[in-house]
């Protein structure tokens, strides 16, 4: 492997500062409880409503302002989020299998009561994240999503994001952002029932939040800043691998970016691409400080070099740019998304595609993907035995639970054999 630029190391850190305000934040709401919200909504957004929550003419209010062809275009991609929920729901069937005579063993889904859906606001009010945490939700079966997103300084919320939050299914609709938001949905507050799950991205605060709230509920996944790797051999366009690397970069300096190409011609063509699009690029103040401190290209031996190096960088979005992508599919194991050839891209995916965005980052597309339907079901086992079966597998957990020391268990064994017929002593 030859190195043509090197980038800062993007592990999500537990930065003990923010992990001590936050703990004290979440300690005073859940002791303050919606004054707490009031008082820090008034100091961090100047947003203090006598509700937080948004009436039904409200919410129509917000919609109203939308234009028609935002409304068809949220739906478009709601659409396509619907279809695939439900096609990956369909692939999730209850079993029941006999193992040996009279012992017969299942599982089932089921879906949680509710759940706690955040949207971001912030330096971009990403609207669309609305359905990839309340459709899949709705899909599962959920009976209840609160959804929170934060007010826009000055003009209360942002109606592209009430009408997803609408649209999506959202059952109630809060105009609250960042650790109180958390916090409303987490513990209830007298005003909602404490969701079972909190979902969707944020900043440090929210995920630190979700973090600190796990156990009081349960959390989608922890995410830190957005990142893209691109696999790009000689076939590829410099110009779009270019791109689609900005493309990620302007989400936050501290994102990051990865290629990994095939020749040190084509990744010198891609740097210098780079450069000459951050010129003219509207969101450059960003993307350029993301691409300086973050952004790697790499230049592999082969295709099992570029496969081995990006399993270990393991990115949240993985583009291929390749002549032969079922080389690089059969093999790559670690990344959140992937996006086959050049005629698909993120933005597809953050926005309209229907795949879901709320991806694993910071290495920990390792061992788990990101937000789908079975994120909001349970996996739930029973079992079911005839007497006869009682009594066969009752000897054996007997004697084992003899083994440990667990007389009590035994004797939980021993008196079924005993009442179904076994001669046995307790």
């Amino acid at each position: 492997m030859k190195v043509l630029k090197e980038g800062g190391h993007r592990l999500f850190e537990n930065d003990p500062e923010t992990a001590k305000y936050v703990a004290e934040m979440l300690a005073h709401l859940r002791t303050h409880g919606l004054d707490a919200v009031r008082e820090l909504s008034a100091k961090f957004d100047g947003w203090a409503p006598e509700s937080f929550e948004l009436t039904p003419r409200e919410i129509d209010a917000a919609i109203s302002r939308c234009s028609d062809e935002l409304v068809r275009d949220t739906a478009y991609c709601q659409d396509n989020v619907r279809r695939f929920a439900q096609a990956q729901l369909a692939t999730m069937g209850a079993l029941e299998t006999e193992i040996r005579p009279g012992v017969r063993l299942g599982h089932r889904h089921i879906p949680v009561r509710s759940v706690g859906s955040y949207i971001p606001g912030g330096r971009y009010p990403m609207f669309g994240s609305a359905q990839m945490s309340i459709i899949p939700a709705k899909v599962a079966g959920v009976q209840s999503v609160v959804a929170c997103t934060p007010p826009v300084k000055g003009s209360g919320c942002f109606p592209a994001t009430i009408n997803a939050m609408k649209a999506a299914g959202a059952d109630r609709i809060f105009v609250v952002g960042g650790v109180p938001a958390m916090a409303l949905m987490a513990f209830g507050m007298g005003v909602v029932e404490p969701v079972d799950i909190l979902c969707g991205a944020g900043n440090k605060f929210v995920a630190e939040a979700k973090r600190q709230l796990f156990g009081q509920c349960g959390i989608d996944l922890l995410a830190g800043p957005t990142e893209i790797a691109i696999i790009a051999d000689d076939s590829a366009d410099p110009a779009l691998v270019a791109c689609d690397l900005l493309g990620q970069a302007e989400h936050d300096p501290a994102s990051g970016q990865l290629c990994v190409c095939l020749s040190e011609r084509f990744g010198r063509e891609t740097l210098k691409e780079v450069e000459r699009q951050l010129a003219v690029l509207p969101t450059r103040e960003i993307a350029g400080a993301s691409w300086a401190t973050h952004g790697k290209l790499y230049v592999a031996e082969d295709a099992a070099e570029a496969v081995r190096i990006s399993d270990d960088y393991a990115p949240e979005h993985l583009e291929l740019h390749v002549a032969d992508t079922d080389f690089y599919f059969e093999r790559l194991r670690n990344y959140g998304s992937l996006f086959i050839g050049e005629e698909t891209t993120v933005a597809y995916g953050d926005k309209s595609i229907g795949t879901n965005h709320i991806l694993p980052t910071s290495r920990s597309a390792r061992y788990t993907g990101g937000v789908w339907v079975g994120k909001f079901l349970k996996t739930v086992t029973y079992q079911r035995m005839t007497r006869a079966a009682s009594v066969e597998v009752g000897a054996v957990t007997a004697r084992q639970c003899d083994v440990e020391r667990m007389q009590a268990h035994a004797i939980t064994a021993r008196v079924r054999m005993e009442r179904y017929g076994a001669k046995t002593t307790l």
